[in-house]
């Protein structure tokens, strides 16, 4: 190889590296794509959606039930990054339960709001996945008798963040909120607490982070209504949420 040949193909090295470096921070600032999943509970709609919609760091699609269990599909999970739930959905065949898991073996995230807490009571493995099992009627779990889970509208308490470092509440102080609170629902082992209350109508932890297979995994027991939705403290723990589950920060 002549001087001339080294020379040509150090520029065609050099300029390789350099698109390679441009593109990289390119590739990082993309948005993060979002498949919001409502159905089966009313909801202040216009206010909800302004949630994601203000929201700069992602773009979004919502999708209703009963039509939105297709959007799980193998074939469809390569259109977003992060699966939020803020339905509260019972039926679940067993197809669908396979694509759900898969989603998340594959490592997208899942934020779950509020209601949705109490999807899919029959499914056993849902309530494994976020770390939490609402009870909409008695039941009998593990010989133990569980009474049906409370529910309270607006009522304004306070929120305490009980890990201030956690990307999810990073940059947020105790607050107070105006919301519906739930309680005598069962908080599993090994979940990462990261809101707390001391409110009596609602269950103590009401904010966690948690691993299933590669995915990351949120739940915020925030959200009833436009008092919530307005909340600045809510759309930050929301935007914060997506990010985190997305791998992002």
């Amino acid at each position: 190889m002549n001087m001339k040949e080294i020379r040509t193909n150090f520029v065609i090295v050099t300029l390789l590296l350099g698109a390679a470096l441009v593109a990289w921070p390119a590739r990082s600032a993309e948005k993060t794509r979002v498949l919001l999943v409502t159905g089966g509970h009313a909801f202040d709609t216009n206010e909800f959606f302004q949630v994601f919609k203000d929201n700069p760091d992602i773009t979004f699609e919502s999708a209703t039930h009963p039509n939105a269990h297709i959007r799980l599909k193998p074939d469809a999970v390569g259109q977003f990054d992060v699966l939020v739930l803020y339905d509260m959905w019972q039926k679940i065949d067993a197809d669908t339960q396979t694509n759900f898991v898969k989603l998340l073996e594959s490592g997208k995230g899942l934020v779950v709001l509020h209601h949705a807490i109490a999807n899919y009571n029959e499914w056993d493995q849902y309530a494994e996945i976020i770390g939490a099992r609402y009870y909409l009627k008695p039941k009998t779990v593990n010989g133990v008798e569980k009474a049906r889970s409370q529910f309270k509208h607006d009522v304004t308490f306070p929120v305490h963040i009980s890990d201030p470092k956690h990307p999810v509440t990073r940059g947020l102080k105790d607050f107070e909120i105006r919301d519906e609170t739930y309680n005598l629902f069962d908080v599993y082992p090994g979940v990462k607490p990261l809101l707390t209350t001391n409110e009596p109508t609602s269950g103590k932890t009401i904010g966690w982070a948690r691993p299933y297979g590669k995915a990351r995994v949120v739940y915020l027991q925030l959200g009833h209504d436009r008092f919530a939705y307005e909340n600045p403290n809510f759309r930050r723990l929301v935007q914060q949420a997506i990010q985190w589950v997305a791998k992002r920060n």
